[in-house]
C-alpha cells in the first residue's frame, strides 16, 4: 500500500534537522488502577509490544528520491522495542523534573529508516501516577488528525478486554467518488485559477499595507521583535506545561463578548511579555506577534496528513488594561480571520509554504539571528475529548500537546481542552534560557487578572516594558494645529505688556 503525501507534508521532511526536528508530540498524565503493583507498567508496554501489525500511517516510511519525500509505504515488520519503551523517573508528580526529562525525550528527531512514532512510558517511583510521551512526524497529520487519532485510542469506561492501541485501530480514510477526467480537469482548473488569484490578492494587499496606503489588512510577515527565545534554532528544548479552567474562560469570553481564543491570546500576550521582562526585556515599542493556525478542512472532513495555512497575528501594545489589550486583540484577531474567509483555503496555505520557505533559507544560512522573526509566538487551540477518559483500566488525568519549533524560533504554545480544563503545553530552545516554568505561571496569573478586571477597571497589569510613540498627527491635525498657534499669537500681540 502506498500513500500520496501533500506539498505541505513534504515540507514538514525537507525542512526537518537535528537542530530543528518536526515531529510533534502529547505528555499524557495517567492514574494507576487500584492495586496496581510495579510491574504494572512494564506488563503494559510487553503488552504494547505484541501489538505488532499497525494500520496507516503508523505502518508506513517515506519514500525517497535524492533525499526528496515521493510518498509513504508501508513496511512489513516493526522494531516495537523502538517504538514502545519503558523509563523509569523518581516522581511523575514533581512538575520541574517532568518537564526535563520530557525536554530530553523531545530534543532528538525520529528515526527516518522506521515509521514515525514513539511511544514513551514513564514509570514513577513514587505516588500512584504515571506517564506516557508519545511522539509523531507532523507530516503523518495536524492537530485535528493527531486529536482524533489520540480519541480512538481511549475508551469512556475501564476496558481491559477490548483494548487496542491507537496505532493498531483502522484509520478510516474516506475514499473519494471518481469522477469523470473531464469534470475533474475542469473542477481541479478552475480551483487552481482561483487559488491562484486569491494568493496574487493576498500578496497585492500585503504590499499595500507596506508601502502605507490601506493598513487595515493581516500583518506584514517577519515583523516579530527579536528576543532571547527568537532565532536560530538550535538543539536543546525546555518544555512547560499549564492548566486553565476552560469553563471559566468560557464564561469570560462571554462576559467580554470574545472568543475563548482571543481570551487565551490575551493572557498568552501578557503572560510572554512578563517572561522576557525577567530576561531583560525593559523596552517594546511594538506589539508581539504570533502565528496562528488554520484548520482549512471541510466539516466532517476525516482526512491524514496537513491542511493548514498558519498566518501571523498582531497582539496587544501600550495598554496597561488588560481589558483594552483584549480589545486591541480581538480587532487584529478578526482582521485576520475575515481576510481567510473570502480566500480560497488552498491560497492561504500557498502563502504559508512560501514565507516559511523564506524563514527556512534564512534559517539554512544560519542567519537568523540577524533577521526578525515570523512572528513571536506559536499559539494554537485543539478540541479534546469532554468526557473523561480511560487507557485500558487507567484514568486519564491530563494531556499537554508539545509541538515543533518553527524557524526563527520563538515559543510554541498549544492548548488541547480535555473534560473541563485546558492543558497547556509550551516548547522553545533552551539557547538562552534554562526554564519556561514562569512562563506557565505568568498565563494563570494573566487569566486571574483578567477575569477580575471585567468588575474592576481600577486593576492594571505591572509595567510590562512598552514604549508608546507620541501619537501620529495627520496633515489636517497639523494644519489646525498651526492655525490654532497664529490665533493665539495675534491675541497675545494684542494684549498690553505688564511690567
Amino acid at each position: 500500500m502506498t500513500r500520496k503525501i501533500s506539498f505541505l507534508d513534504r515540507a514538514f521532511w525537507i525542512t526537518e534537522s537535528d537542530s530543528n526536528p518536526k515531529h510533534v508530540a502529547c505528555l499524557q498524565l495517567l492514574e494507576l488502577p487500584a492495586g496496581a503493583g510495579e510491574d504494572y507498567l512494564p506488563n503494559l508496554a510487553e503488552q504494547f509490544r505484541r501489538f505488532d501489525k499497525p494500520s496507516s500511517p503508523f505502518n508506513t516510511i517515506v519514500e525517497q528520491m535524492l533525499g526528496f519525500p515521493l510518498r509513504l509505504v508501508t513496511v512489513r515488520e516493526l522494531d516495537m522495542q523502538y517504538h514502545v519503551q519503558l523509563h523509569i523517573i523518581d516522581d511523575v508528580g514533581d512538575k520541574a523534573g517532568l518537564n526535563r526529562f520530557i525536554a530530553k525525550l523531545h530534543e532528538p528527531r525520529l528515526d527516518r529508516d522506521k515509521p514515525l512514532w514513539q511511544y514513551h512510558l514513564i514509570q514513577s517511583r513514587q505516588g500512584g501516577h504515571f506517564a506516557i510521551y508519545v511522539k509523531i512526524h507532523h507530516m503523518y497529520g495536524d492537530g485535528a488528525a493527531l486529536i482524533r487519532w489520540f480519541q480512538a485510542g481511549y475508551r469512556e469506561q475501564p476496558d481491559i478486554d477490548g483494548f487496542t492501541p491507537v496505532w493498531a485501530l483502522p484509520q478510516p480514510f474516506r475514499q473519494r467518488r471518481p469522477k469523470h477526467w473531464l469534470s475533474g480537469l475542469i473542477s481541479s482548473a478552475w480551483h487552481f485559477l482561483r487559488t491562484v488569484v486569491d494568493l496574487f490578492w493576498i500578496l497585492f494587499r500585503l504590499l499595500v499595507k507596506l508601502v502605507r496606503i490601506n493598513d487595515h489588512y493581516m500583518p506584514i510577515p517577519f515583523s516579530g521583535t527579536r528576543t532571547v527565545l527568537t532565532g536560530q534554532v538550535k538543539p536543546g528544548r525546555v518544555v512547560a506545561v499549564a492548566d486553565l479552567d476552560f469553563t471559566r474562560v468560557q464564561a469570560l469570553s462571554k462576559r467580554m463578548r470574545a472568543s475563548a481564543n482571543e481570551i487565551l491570546l490575551c493572557c498568552f500576550d501578557i503572560g510572554v511579555h512578563r517572561f522576557l521582562k525577567d530576561y531583560g526585556h525593559h523596552s517594546f515599542k511594538k506589539a508581539l506577534y504570533t502565528n496562528m493556525p488554520i484548520n482549512l478542512r471541510k466539516p466532517g472532513e476525516q482526512t491524514g496528513g496537513n491542511k493548514i495555512a498558519i498566518v501571523p497575528v498582531k497582539l496587544a501594545h501600550g495598554e496597561m488594561d488588560p481589558y483594552l489589550r483584549l480589545r486591541q486583540i480581538i480587532e487584529n484577531h478578526r482582521i485576520v480571520k475575515n481576510a481567510a474567509k473570502r480566500s480560497e483555503p488552498g491560497a492561504f496555505s500557498y502563502y504559508t509554504i512560501l514565507i516559511q520557505a523564506v524563514a527556512l533559507v534564512v534559517e539554512l544560512l544560519h542567519l537568523s539571528d540577524w533577521f526578525k522573526p515570523i512572528a513571536n509566538i506559536l499559539i494554537s487551540n485543539v478540541p479534546g475529548p469532554s468526557q473523561t477518559r480511560y487507557l485500558r483500566d487507567a484514568k486519564l488525568l491530563a494531556a499537554y500537546p508539545i509541538s515543533t519549533i518553527t524557524p526563527g524560533g520563538g515559543v510554541n504554545i498549544t492548548l488541547l481542552t480535555y473534560g473541563q480544563t485546558a492543558n497547556i503545553g509550551l516548547v522553545c530552545c533552551n539557547t538562552h534560557i534554562s526554564s519556561l516554568d514562569n512562563m506557565a505561571h505568568y498565563f494563570v496569573e494573566a487569566f486571574e487578572m483578567l477575569d477580575k478586571c471585567a468588575d474592576d477597571p481600577s486593576l492594571n497589569i505591572e509595567d510590562i516594558g512598552e514604549w508608546v510613540d507620541d501619537e501620529v498627527k495627520s496633515i489636517v491635525d497639523d494644519e489646525l494645529k498651526h492655525a490654532q498657534d497664529e490665533a493665539l499669537d495675534k491675541e497675545l500681540a494684542r494684549e498690553p505688556m505688564v511690567h
